[in-house]
């Protein structure tokens, strides 16, 4: 820590000399020992390993025995269909993993690539990446500092450290400062200069501390690289659901064999039956169906100015429940805004300033032409708070340019930190004004007069008081106050102690970077939807406070903290209590992450947006990381999960309605084709437990699973949006997939395997008179009998035809019911998802082809079928959509009476 050495110890514990620098040679060696001023790259992941990877997934694995069982057994087809979706969504993953990490290559693009040194007593020109350790390094205004560098030397310096600390005002400079701490924080290390920060005003000297990694932002590079889990709770669900679906098929597999041996069945009847069961318990569509809503998700995301790098944020970004948000340039404007005044014994905001008043129109001149700014329509060039004052001005059509030519300037005393002040003389016809700003308890020391109504009154105890109060006001509201004074001169050779005395002061202003217009509406939508805002910011407490408190964040000055607190803190104590805060003030790189992993250690789903390179750790640490697309960073970028392209804090309100919606939407997916698979278990259950033949095969149900009921879960995955989805609290994200559906679900995968069983009885009563005879007297015995004689006139192909359709169409109308578990299907409005209803439509006439088409008819084994049994299948198929209606009449009478 070089911050609390004198300019002395540190020369002489970096062997240097300030005014020769280094040597060649010394350079040289320095560079062989410590390496380059570069920041490290992780390693890359080679495209083929990322495409095994997609792999590793236990749903996956039973896909692939499912699709080597089913060659096996010669269904070539089913095979290459299954391994057709094993292999897109293994593509498909490789794609997005692919543009995910980038910010390290990000952050090393930052380094300044050329840097100005003293070697050998001369000044050098290099690149940045030769720098090493006890140089001596020139800077000046417009450059990047190159690394982390301890002042020698600085004149007016300013460096913005907003990307790094997250401070909205350039940090004034003090290589003098002696800092005794060793716990400073980042913002107040003022006599030092970190890698990557911008010079905006001065110059300065100062040597080389720290290159490369061992820099503040080389930590923050270390930081990124940490292997973090960043699996989402989608794909966590979705990896349970696998096993217990796999663990499901196996059991099943296993079952089947037993019973079959205690019925005695031949071993390629049982051995064939629980393939079928196993393929039945497997949705082998799931994987892909999740992948495309997802994608499609992204695409809906995208037009609401969100960009999405990896698939799964999407439904994380609609469970968050906590939004952690930088200050600067998130929730505020990133730009200095004058918005109170004080002058003619009147307080009022920026917007009530009268130009046509003399005393008020002296205000506005005298702080634009005592700047060193520029301000155009275009460009903005200069200190933040100096840009404030012209664009006030401009505001009231004084533009600086056009001042300048009416009063030239011919006289300045740069602003220093021991003065805290700014003069310059400007020509004003026959005399010189020699106009005075700065902080306002040093401006009224050498003050005693004051401007009223366009007369000099004397500056008395009780007006520098009431001056004192207004500024003490604005100072509360935590607005930067600047005052200006003036007076009439008739030479401009004048020495600061006589320009700087004897002053009229004419009034003040105060400014702040304000909140976006926008900012305030959006955070109180996220409340009623149960997502707390957090602001985490590099500015003062009191600074930060003043705008949580603006915004609604915090109603309470202890519901703030600041990095200096923070550190006294255990991981442990804040975790337990850090419920209690609300904003986040004066803090690190660290704590930012410290903070994000607090929130989500009491089981949170945390979100973290910011621009700059200060804010990359916790965007990556959070679970969803949200990246400002304007005024970002290539590293927030690189290592964020979503980009923000308008900048605005109101879309990100916006993303969290549509990452609800998408994942209520593949929970529909998911629960339509659980519950239709669940169908096809219970109907070939029930054939074994009564020793029947097996109503489906194999290939049926592969059909079904993937072809009819994928389009379907597909439509049902870009559902309309719910309008009062941002009612609802958010997702528990340790709650099941299932929660709240698991007895629909049961109740309707039941429904439809009671269904199609029905249909395979009846339709194989219609063809044997032993099985109208039992059905007659509930004969299961002859049921058993009359199945056994169609087995041996081959018609054993009707009633399997008959179950394969009511099964399918069956299926196609309970995707209705899912829309909504409460709200009948008119009441949703049965044409709002066109989508669904041509997939149903689709659906059926698919069927119809396959039975009619003999080519498709023979690989289906399946027979055309008349007019009559169409009508049954219909009465059979529509079942679910007239019993789920029924069931919603009693939930909402039942929640009306509540």
């Amino acid at each position: 820590m070089f911050y609390n050495k004198s300019k002395k110890e540190v020369l002489q514990t970096l062997n240097s000399n300030e005014k020769l620098g280094l040597t060649t040679k010394e350079s040289t060696e320095r560079l062989a020992k410590n390496g380059k001023n570069i920041l490290e790259s992780s390693e890359k992941k080679s495209m083929i390993k990322a495409f095994f990877n997609q792999f590793k997934d236990f749903m996956i694995y039973i896909l692939i025995i499912a699709a080597i069982i089913s060659g096996f057994l010669g269904e070539i087809t089913d095979a290459a269909i299954i391994i057709l979706v094993i292999l897109l969504n293994a593509v498909i993953g490789v794609i997005q993993e692919a543009k995910a990490e980038h910010s390290l290559e990000a952050l090393k693009q930052l380094s300044t690539p050329k840097a100005l040194v003293k070697r050998d007593g001369t000044l050098s020109e290099i690149s940045s990446e030769d720098i090493v350790i006890g140089d001596i390094v020139i800077l000046d205004a417009g450059r990047y500092v190159p690394c982390d560098i301890r002042l020698l030397e600085d004149v007016n310096l300013k460096i913005d450290e907003s990307a790094l600390t997250g401070e909205s005002e350039p940090v004034t400079k003090d290589s003098s400062l002696a800092l005794d701490n060793e716990n400073v924080p980042l913002g107040d290390r003022r006599n030092m200069a970190f890698m990557s920060t911008l010079v905006t005003y001065g110059r300065g000297v100062g040597i080389a501390t720290s290159t490369g990694m061992n820099t503040e932002i080389g930590h923050i590079a270390e930081m990124i690289k940490e292997n973090t889990d960043s699996t989402t709770p989608l794909q966590k669900k979705l990896a349970e659901l696998g096993k217990f679906l796999g663990f499901a098929a196996i059991g099943i597999c296993i079952l089947i064999f037993i019973i079959g041996l205690f019925q005695k069945r031949p071993f390629l009847e049982i051995f064939m039956t629980s393939i079928s069961l196993a393929v039945a318990a497997i949705p082998e569509g799931l994987p892909a169906i999740v992948t495309i809503v997802l994608a499609l998700g992204v695409t809906k995301m995208s037009k609401e100015n969100a960009i999405v790098k990896k698939l799964p944020a999407v439904e994380t970004l609609g469970s968050v429940n906590i939004i952690c948000s930088d200050k600067t340039g998130t929730l505020t404007q990133n730009k200095m805004t004058v918005t109170k005044f004080y002058c003619n014994e009147i307080y009022d905001t920026a917007d009530k300033l009268d130009i046509n008043d003399t005393v008020s129109k002296l205000l506005l001149e005298g702080n634009i032409l005592c700047n060193d700014a520029t301000f155009t329509d275009d460009t903005k060039t200069g200190d933040p708070t100096e840009i404030a004052l012209l664009e006030i001005g401009y505001k009231y059509n004084i533009i600086k340019d056009e001042l300048s030519i009416l009063h030239p300037r011919v006289e300045e005393i740069p602003f220093d930190s021991d003065r805290k002040l700014m003069t310059t003389v400007n020509k004003y016809n026959d005399v010189y004004y020699s106009f005075t700003k700065g902080a306002i308890d040093n401006l009224l020391k050498i003050c005693n007069k004051v401007l009223i109504k366009n007369t000099e009154v004397d500056l008395t105890d009780n007006l520098k008081e009431t001056i004192l109060n207004k500024a003490t006001s604005m100072s509360s509201d935590a607005l930067r106050v600047l005052g200006l004074a003036f007076k009439k001169i008739k030479s401009s050779n004048m020495t600061i102690s006589t320009l700087e005395s004897d002053l009229i002061f004419i009034g003040m202003v105060g400014m702040i970077d304000p909140p976006r217009t926008e900012v305030k509406d959006s955070i109180n939508t996220a409340t009623l939807a149960g997502i707390k805002t957090i602001m985490i910011t590099g500015d003062h407490k009191d600074t930060a406070f003043a705008i949580g408190k603006d915004l609604g964040i915090a109603d309470s000055i202890n519901e703030a903290i600041s990095g200096s607190e923070l550190d006294k803190i255990s991981d442990s104590e804040l975790n337990k209590n850090i419920d209690n805060y609300r904003i986040f003030a004066r803090v690190s790189p660290e704590h930012k992450v410290k903070i994000v992993k607090a929130f989500k250690s009491n089981g949170n789903i945390v979100s973290m947006t910011g621009d700059g390179v200060n804010d990359a750790p916790s965007l990556k640490a959070a679970d969803i990381g949200v990246a400002m697309g304007i005024t970002g960073t290539d590293v927030s970028k690189g290592a964020a999960d979503i980009i923000l392209l308008d900048d605005n804090f109101s879309t990100i309100v916006e993303a969290v309605k549509k990452g609800r919606s998408i994942f209520k939407n593949i929970k529909k997916s998911i629960i339509f084709l659980i519950s239709c698979n669940l169908g096809e278990i219970v109907t070939i259950l029930i054939s074994i437990l009564f020793n029947l033949p097996t109503p489906l095969r194999p290939i049926h149900l592969l059909w079904v699973n993937l072809i009819t009921d994928s389009l379907p879960a597909l439509s049902l995955g870009i559902d309309e949006e719910e309008t009062d989805i941002m009612n609802e609290p958010p997702r528990n994200p340790n709650d099941s997939l299932f929660t709240g559906s698991i007895t629909n679900l049961i109740l309707n995968g039941i429904l439809i395997g009671l269904l199609s069983i029905s249909a395979f009885i009846l339709g194989g009563a219609i063809h044997s008179n032993e099985i109208a005879y039992s059905l007659q007297h509930f004969d299961i015995s002859g049921v058993i009998l009359g199945f056994n004689h169609l087995n041996n006139t081959g018609n054993i192909y009707y009633p399997q035809t008959m179950a394969f359709i009511v099964l399918s169409v069956s299926q196609l109308v309970h995707s209705l019911n899912l829309r909504s578990d409460k709200k009948s299907i008119f009441q949703v409005g049965i044409f709002s998802n066109k989508y669904l209803i041509l997939s149903i439509i689709l659906g059926i006439v698919i069927q119809d082809i396959v039975t009619m088409v003999p080519f498709l008819a023979s690989i289906f084994k399946v027979i055309n079928l008349t007019s009559k049994d169409w009508l049954l299948v219909i009465t059979l198929s529509i079942t679910p959509l007239i019993l789920n209606e029924i069931v919603k009449i009693f939930k909402r009478n039942k929640k009306r009476m509540r």
